[in-house]
């Protein structure tokens, strides 16, 4: 009796140390988390936006959510003065405005303005939710003369959808940081005001805007991707880096981002092309037969963008189904598949494995 009463002594005291080791472990992993979390944003990597959206409670609760935001400020923008507080708004013509800094590296300019457009009405004039005034007028305010292209292509984007905008587009002017009180507020009194569901925030960006952003100014394709996406030329063999790529990752069509094909299907076929025995979706290609230079073959297009990738032929690996997609590394962005996740392709990952 008293051997087996050791016995069981023996073994809750063995689980209580497993349960110490595990609670200690765990309180480690969460410490290292919120170090990660803390971590300051790398040299270089540290951006700033102003944006005017209404009430500036609301916008700065919605944009506190959102990853890769590092901080935010609310405060008044670009009036007539270099100064102001809230009881003189209306004689100073500033607008409420929040100061966005975030982390380049984990979320675009881009992304920003398209949250921001999201939880604005961009046609409504000195009017957002329940607020009405100048001080409550929608505008985007820059301080680089870079974010200005970025800023306009958004514009752009977004008059298509919605035709004339009532949102301001302008260089930054001036700030003015907000009383205290007026800092973080929603943080502070939960059950406050605000013309925003914030909920919203932890929504992805419908799919149209993803594209849009992965999208490609045509200007900034070099002269030989042109060539060939356009003008279905051919790449020299053994001339594209991709060629000689054989990394974990995707490859995408260069002027939308569209996932095309995986490393998993990638092989060396000795033609000199980057070669895949199949695409992630069939639905991303369209074939048609080509009878240039004196022959017939079939022809293999991105299906979005209609850009020409190259040729598909059967003397593929018969292990792997028989075709060979022979396609153009000018036509083709690799995205290494540890920075799937952080560039919007996290849900391809599958396709590599």
């Amino acid at each position: 009796m008293m051997k087996r009463l050791i016995l069981i002594s023996i073994f809750i005291f063995l689980i209580c140390i497993v349960f110490v080791i595990t609670a200690c472990s765990k309180s480690g992993e969460e410490s290292m988390g919120n170090t990660q979390k803390d971590k300051a944003v790398l040299p270089g990597n540290k951006k700033t936006i102003y944006l005017a959206g209404g009430c500036f409670w609301g916008v700065e609760g919605y944009f506190r959510r959102i990853n890769g935001v590092v901080n935010t400020e609310t405060g008044y923008a670009n009036g007539k003065t270099k100064d102001t507080d809230y009881e003189h708004l209306k004689s100073t013509d500033h607008a409420e405005t929040v100061k966005v800094e975030y982390d380049r590296s984990k979320i675009s300019l881009e992304e920003i303005l398209l949250h921001y457009f999201r939880i604005i009405d961009p046609t409504s004039v000195n009017k957002q939710g329940n607020d009405v005034g100048r001080q409550y007028r929608t505008g985007i305010y820059y301080e680089k003369d870079e974010d200005a292209k970025i800023v306009e292509k958004v514009m752009d984007y977004e008059r298509k959808k919605h035709g004339k905008l009532a949102v301001e587009s302008q260089k930054l002017k001036n700030f003015v940081m907000a009383e205290e009180y007026h800092q973080d507020y929603l943080d502070k009194n939960p059950n406050g005001y605000c013309h925003i569901n914030l909920n919203q925030a932890k929504q992805p960006l419908i799919e149209e805007d993803l594209k849009f952003i992965k999208k490609k100014p045509i200007e900034d394709l070099d002269e030989l991707s042109r060539s060939v996406m356009f003008d279905s030329a051919t790449e020299h063999p053994f001339s594209s880096p991709l060629n000689d790529e054989y990394r974990k990752g995707i490859y995408v069509d260069k002027l939308t981002g569209e996932p095309l094909f995986a490393s998993k299907d990638k092989f060396d076929s000795g033609c000199g092309w980057p070669s895949f025995s199949k695409p992630i979706l069939n639905d991303k290609l369209k074939e048609k037969i080509d009878k240039s230079h004196g022959m017939v073959r079939n022809e293999v297009r991105s299906k979005n963008s209609d850009i020409h990738l190259g040729h598909v032929f059967t003397d593929g690996p018969k292990d792997k189904g028989g075709l060979r997609y022979c396609i153009n590394g000018a036509s083709l962005e690799f995205i290494p598949y540890e920075d799937m996740d952080a560039k919007g392709y996290g849900e391809y990952k599958v396709f590599c494995e």
